[in-house]
């Protein structure tokens, strides 16, 4: 008997984790399916803030499973960009993807030139980019259907 004591209190913890898991069971099983709804209804049908404006359209030539990031830059006069106003990522689906890019038109209006950039990644590799669209006014725009070019 004395060569099993040791295995004892393993054998003891063992089964108190396992109660635990298996009293806990039930409750989490739903918590997840609730927020697993949740983010993806409003992030579709969301209004948005009366604050804000939006950019939207949809993206083309995105391959299934490419990761996208679309950012609206305030940029220099050669190109640099000095200021984040608003990005999104989202995933391809191989289809047009719809997309919709909040924004604070109030740090919009600081600057004098923004601009739309784009990338899309598959498998850690930049493969696509939108070339940069022009953002002329602080308004929501439908921007329509915007094409990503093969990455130099």
């Amino acid at each position: 008997m004395n060569a099993h004591t040791p295995l004892r209190p393993l054998l003891l913890l063992s089964l108190i984790a396992l109660l635990t898991a298996c009293a806990s069971d039930g409750q989490p099983s739903t918590a997840p399916a609730q927020t697993a709804t949740t983010p993806q209804a409003p992030a579709t049908a969301a209004p948005l803030p009366a604050h804000q404006r939006e950019l939207s359209g949809s993206l083309l030539n995105v391959p299934n499973e490419a990761e996208v990031e679309l950012a609206l830059l305030a940029v220099d006069p050669r190109g640099k960009p000095q200021a984040l106003l608003g990005n999104i990522q989202l995933r391809g689906t191989g289809k047009p993807l719809q997309f919709r890019l909040p924004f604070n038109p109030q740090t919009f209006n600081k600057h004098s030139r923004v601009e739309l950039h784009g990338r899309a990644n598959q498998a850690g590799r930049l493969i696509l980019r939108l070339p940069p669209q022009p953002i002329a006014r602080s308004e929501t725009q439908a921007l329509g259907e915007l094409s990503l070019v093969p990455a130099p």
